[in-house]
C-alpha cells in the first residue's frame, strides 16, 4: 500500500475510532471514555503503523492507565492547586522515565481527572476501553500494512525520535517554572483550561525534544492551531452534542487545520475533542487554550534564548 494511501486510510481509521468511543461514552454516560488524547495517539498509530507508538501496544495501554490511577488518587485527595497539579504531572513524568515508555500523552491521562474534577473510579475502566481498542486495532493494522522496505524519510525519522523517551532532563526545572506560572494564572482567573491537559504534553515534547519537535520549529503557529481546533470542538458540541458525528467532524477539522498550516502537532486533535468531555463548554475554552499555548510559546522561546546565551558564555 503506498505511503500516501496509508496516511489517508489511517486518518479515516482515527476518525472512525473516535466515533466509536464517542458512541460508547454517550451510551454509557461515562464521558471520559472519550479520552481526548486518544485522538492524538490514534492519529499517529494509524498513520504510522510501524512507528514508535504503534510498536509499543502494551505501553500504549499500561502507561496512561497508571498515570490515570495516580491522577484519580490525587483528585480524590487534594483540591486543584499548585501541589496537586505539580504532584500529578511530576508523577506522570517519573512514571514515563521509570518505565522507559514512549507514551508522553499519558501525562494528559493523569491530569484530566484533576482538571475536570472527576473523582469517580469509573474514569479508569473508561480510559481502558479506548486504549485497549486502539492497541488491538493497531496490531491488526500493522499486519495489514507491511513494513517499509526503504529507509524512513526524514519526517518519519523525526517522528520516531520525538516519540522516544527523553534522554536528557536538564530542561525539567524550566518546564516546571512554566507550570507554576500557568497554575498561578489559573488561580487568579478561574480559567482552569489555561493549563488544559494536552498542553502539558505539548510542552513536554517541546522541551524534551527541542531540536526535532516539529511544533517547536513553528511555535507562533501553535496557539492559533490549538485555538481553532478548540473553538471548533465547542461549536460542534453546541450544534451536535458530544456524539459520534461531532467526534468525526472534530478530527476531520483538526487534520485540515494541521494540513493547511503544515504543522505536525497531533495533540491539537485532542484539543478539539476536549470540549466533548467538559460539562457545558463555553467559548471561554478556546480563549483559555489560546492564552495557555501563548504562555507555553513565550516560556519556550525564553528558555531557548537563555540556553543559547549560557552556551555562548561557556564557549
Amino acid at each position: 500500500m503506498p505511503a500516501s494511501r496509508v496516511e489517508w486510510v489511517g486518518e479515516a481509521l482515527c476518525a472512525g475510532l473516535m466515533a466509536l468511543v464517542a458512541f460508547l461514552a454517550q451510551s454509557t454516560g461515562i464521558a471520559t471514555i472519550l479520552f481526548p488524547e486518544l485522538g492524538a495517539l490514534s492519529h499517529d498509530v494509524f498513520k504510522r503503523p510501524h512507528g514508535t507508538w504503534a510498536r509499543a501496544p502494551l505501553m500504549l495501554v499500561v502507561t496512561p492507565l497508571i498515570t490515570g490511577v495516580v491522577g484519580t488518587l490525587v483528585t480524590r485527595s487534594l483540591q486543584y492547586g499548585f501541589v496537586s497539579v505539580l504532584l500529578t504531572i511530576g508523577s506522570a513524568i517519573l512514571i514515563i522515565r521509570l518505565m522507559r515508555s514512549p507514551i508522553a500523552p499519558a501525562i494528559s491521562a493523569g491530569l484530566l481527572p484533576l482538571t475536570l474534577g472527576v473523582k469517580s473510579w469509573l474514569y479508569l475502566p473508561g480510559l481502558l476501553v479506548g486504549l485497549v481498542l486502539l492497541a488491538g486495532l493497531s496490531l491488526v493494522w500493522r499486519r495489514v500494512v507491511p513494513p517499509p522496505v526503504e529507509p524512513p524519510s526524514s519526517d518519519e525519522a523525526t517522528d520516531d525520535l520525538l516519540e522516544e523517551p527523553p534522554v536528557d532532563y536538564s530542561w525539567v526545572p524550566f518546564y516546571f517554572v512554566f507550570l507554576l506560572v500557568a497554575i498561578g494564572l489559573v488561580q487568579l482567573t478561574g480559567w482552569r483550561f489555561l493549563l488544559f491537559p494536552p498542553l502539558v504534553v505539548i510542552g513536554f515534547e517541546m522541551f524534551s525534544h527541542a531540536s526535532v519537535c516539529p511544533w517547536a520549529q513553528k511555535p507562533l503557529l501553535m496557539p492559533l492551531a490549538c485555538a481553532l481546533t478548540g473553538a471548533a470542538g465547542v461549536l460542534l458540541v453546541s450544534l451536535l452534542g458530544a456524539g459520534p458525528l461531532a467526534a468525526v467532524v472534530s478530527v476531520a477539522f483538526g487534520v485540515a487545520v494541521l494540513r493547511v498550516f503544515r504543522l505536525h502537532i497531533p495533540p491539537a486533535l485532542a484539543v478539539g475533542l476536549l470540549p466533548m468531555v467538559i460539562p457545558h463548554p463555553t467559548y471561554n475554552f478556546p480563549l483559555a487554550v489560546a492564552a495557555g499555548t501563548a504562555l507555553l510559546t513565550a516560556s519556550f522561546l525564553i528558555w531557548q534564548a537563555l540556553t543559547r546565551w549560557r552556551s555562548g558564555r561557556t564557549t
